[in-house]
């Protein structure tokens, strides 16, 4: 193995070396410093002559005078069941106190493009426990759903409560062997207190159990950040493909990982596209994203749900807007519900499971659940028009048919979504609750549901003959 001290510039996370043969690009790197420090790195760009390397661990420390050791090979991560309960950091170190990982084997960290063809459609419905979620936007094992979030809103607490609650609610598989599920958290950029709280939480409650967490802290080197959610993937990869796991990826905040990729491109004087950030976001995401999904003849699935916060609140800025050209849907979260203390927070009208159909019905959620949410979206939608209309002309302008409409809106927000982050609803709770406020409205109001739904479900008084709705209205 060659040693090099030819170290020419050192420029924020990135390491320039003169070198007399060609480096494999993403080669892994040691460096160690005067000091006897070694800090690990990655080729990030390879000419004939030199080389770029990003550290992992910071420049500090690195000079002209420190030496530069090649390993030629790939970022790999040792990959075992074992990793179940515990927490790494952003470079997969344990620093949870446990034993050292003994690996069943090292993967590369990049993984794999999975063959379209191979590929197994999503349809099989994942529980979250959250009304808003499994009732209108439903998740679906190999889906991959992320969550728009903003500045000061608890997508922190969201993230959490998904990680603790989240299942496969069928106890067998279809081959009649057990399934199992895991969760793989990935925080990335998070502050200490964000640390904290999530450890406490998954401690608290049992969830580490069945948990493999990564948390790269937002003093951590930007370069950890862009390996994290690799990290994260591979291990989830390894759990759904080869031990048979049903696996939910929880990446957050991917925001801070974007902005790392935009640091790392000024660094290297490229020439930035939309708002600064790196032409190649779009590839660099769909990378990440596009690990998700089910194989055919392979038991276990990899399901994500990506966290981002918009900035400025804004649905077109770069990051959201390439996150929902790649992914299958979003889940929003919306301010106005927030200051009205509304726990989730999830505003169900922007929000969308473009796999949701194929997820639901009979014989996997309940039957009547189609048609349930369909009314459920369009009753809300009339009634926050109506809200808008009551600003100006005031509710006693209303007659009886719009007032019950307001009605439902209300009793929509504060029974069906507001939940509380620690109230686990199964998707019976989450349907009989939507009939609860859908019978707020007459019979004749429900015409994206089948009669015999209706019939069995309802829950409303509604006058049987034309002389009984008159004695009602007197």
């Amino acid at each position: 193995m060659k040693e090099y001290q030819t170290i020419t510039e050192v420029s924020g996370p990135l390491v320039y070396v003169e070198t007399d043969e060609p480096i494999g690009y993403d080669e892994i790197v040691e460096i160690e410093t005067p000091s006897g420090e070694v800090k690990r790195g990655q080729v990030l760009e390879t000419a004939e002559d030199y080389v770029a390397i990003q550290v992992f661990e910071g420049t500090e420390g690195v000079g002209r005078d420190a030496s530069v050791r090649f390993l030629g090979e790939t970022l790999k991560l040792p990959v075992t069941e074992d990793l179940l309960g515990r927490v790494l950091d952003g470079s997969g170190n344990p620093i949870d106190g446990g034993p050292d990982i003994v690996p069943d084997e090292r993967r590369s960290i990049v993984g794999a493009a999975i063959n379209p063809t191979a590929r197994e459609y999503p349809e099989e419905f994942i529980q979250t426990g959250i009304s808003a979620i499994d009732g209108m936007n439903t998740l679906v094992r190999g889906q991959k759903l992320p969550i728009f979030s903003a500045s000061g809103l608890p997508h922190s607490e969201l993230a959490l409560q998904i990680a603790r609650q989240a299942s496969v609610p069928e106890d067998v598989a279809d081959e009649g062997e057990e399934t199992e599920f895991a969760v793989v958290f990935a925080g990335m950029g998070i502050t200490q207190e964000e640390a904290n709280e999530f450890m406490d939480d998954f401690e608290r409650t049992g969830a580490l159990e069945r948990s493999v967490v990564f948390l790269n802290l937002a003093d951590d080197p930007a370069v950890e950040r862009t390996v994290t959610p690799r990290m994260a993937l591979t291990t989830a990869e390894y759990l759904a493909f080869e031990k048979g796991y049903h696996v939910l990826t929880v990446l957050t905040d991917m925001t801070n990982y974007c902005e790392a990729l935009r640091e790392i491109g000024a660094a290297r004087e490229e020439v930035p596209g939309r708002r600064g950030y790196p032409g190649y976001m779009y590839t660099d995401l769909a990378q990440l994203y596009e690990r998700a999904g089910r194989l055919q003849g392979e038991d276990g699935s990899v399901t994500q749900i990506p966290i981002l916060t918009m900035p400025g609140d804004d649905d077109t800025h770069p990051i959201p807007d390439l996150t929902g050209y790649i992914t299958e849907g979003q889940i929003m979260l919306g301010r106005e519900l927030n200051s009205q203390g509304v726990e989730p927070p999830i505003d169900v009208l922007p929000s969308l499971s473009r796999l949701m159909d194929d997820g639901i019905g009979e014989g996997v959620t309940r039957a009547d659940h189609s048609g349930v949410s369909d009314q459920l979206f369009a009753s809300y939608a009339e009634g926050k028009d109506l809200r808008d209309l009551v600003n100006i002309v005031g509710r006693e302008a209303l007659d009886e048919r719009d007032n019950k409409v307001l009605d439902f809106a209300e009793a929509f927000e504060e029974e069906f979504v507001d939940q509380g982050f620690h109230t686990d609803r199964d998707i019976e709770d989450t349907l009989d609750i939507a009939w609860d406020v859908l019978s707020i409205l007459p019979k004749s109001e429900l015409s994206r549901i089948d009669e015999e739904f209706i019939e069995e479900y309802y829950l409303g008084e509604e006058p049987d003959t034309a002389d009984d709705a008159e004695e009602a209205e007197a």
